[in-house]
């Protein structure tokens, strides 16, 4: 299978990549390389696979981009991963994140349609669920109030995914993604950005009291349910979510990650800040029967891995 990866340079998108080409399948990479973090990373997380892939450095915004990447690569499967992410810069940036995440997508699916690309996986976000109280999410659930732009232009993509599923028999699964960390994770989220700052000694903010919770997924299980999700052609649309079905205070974390590093936070709290959600808690039952999801890395391992990780590849 001829794949595109959109955002291909990222944290997940790597790591996607790479399981691909362990595969023997052919992969091209769609990625602007922009500056929401350092761009060198994203360098760094290709550079093993660089040579045995196709690269096309473009913003998917722009039309003329996403068009000729299709036009020179012929992608029978996309998945897409880029986006503009993070619920709090979103509330600072909505026009943004409204152009990437809505307009850039809708550029791919048009691209896909026109030319003849058969599978399109669309990365989403647990923030849709927004004020959901019930828990665990459902895939089924009415979603009717989200809580930052950023919610707000997944669950519009998602509605994008479900129109060209419908009108033009592009088959499509939108995949749900819970607080992905592991690896190559982006320095500015909370796992990456506390142990960082632990290990140097520095203060960390916590915003709230610590008691927020979070489904943490490992970045591995991650790439299980996508290549899954590749696979599966049984209906023109589905939507999973990937999670570990299970859910983790704030302050357990860092505990763990204080664990793992034989140093003690210094914690500053913080007021709560607008858009983010008290709770995710993803009902999995959905993505084991039909995808064979079965997560594998709970936060009592992924965390001492991380930090593991983080240890190796710090600058010295």
């Amino acid at each position: 299978m001829r794949v595109l990866v959109t955002g291909g340079a990222g944290f997940i998108g790597s790591h996607l990549v790479e399981a691909l080409l362990a595969r023997d399948q052919q992969v091209a990479v769609l990625d602007d390389f922009n500056d929401f973090y350092d761009p060198a990373i994203k360098t760094q997380n290709l550079a093993a696979a660089r040579n045995r892939i196709s690269l096309f450095r473009g913003d998917i915004r722009d039309e003329k981009t996403v068009q000729a990447a299709f036009a020179d690569f012929k992608p029978e499967a996309v998945v897409h991963l880029a986006a503009r992410a993070g619920v709090r810069p979103s509330v600072q940036q909505p026009a943004l994140y409204l152009q990437t995440n809505i307009l850039g997508t809708h550029h791919l699916l048009a691209a896909a349609r026109e030319h003849g690309t058969r599978k399109f996986v669309f990365a989403s976000s647990s923030s849709v669920y927004g004020a959901c109280r019930e828990v665990p999410f459902r895939e089924d659930q009415p979603l009717v109030q989200t809580l930052s732009p950023y919610a707000s232009t997944k669950l519009a993509g998602e509605h994008l995914c479900s129109n060209y599923a419908h009108l033009f028999g592009l088959e499509v699964v939108c995949l749900r993604f819970f607080t992905v960390y592991g690896p190559r994770q982006r320095p500015d989220l909370s796992i990456h950005k506390f142990t960082d700052l632990i290990a140097n000694g520095q203060p960390i903010e916590v915003y709230g009291d610590g008691s927020a919770r979070r489904d943490f997924t490992y970045v591995d299980d991650t790439l299980q349910g996508i290549l899954a999700a590749l696979a599966y052609d049984r209906t023109r649309f589905e939507v999973f979510n990937l999670g570990e079905g299970a859910t983790v205070d704030l302050l357990s974390v860092i505990r763990r990650i204080e664990n793992a590093l034989g140093k003690t936070a210094e914690i500053r709290f913080k007021p709560p800040v607008a858009g983010d959600m008290p709770q995710t808690y993803a009902d999995i039952s959905k993505a084991r029967a039909l995808l064979n999801y079965q997560p594998a890395v709970p936060v009592e391992v992924g965390v001492p891995g991380f930090v593991e990780w983080y240890r190796n590849t710090r600058p010295r």
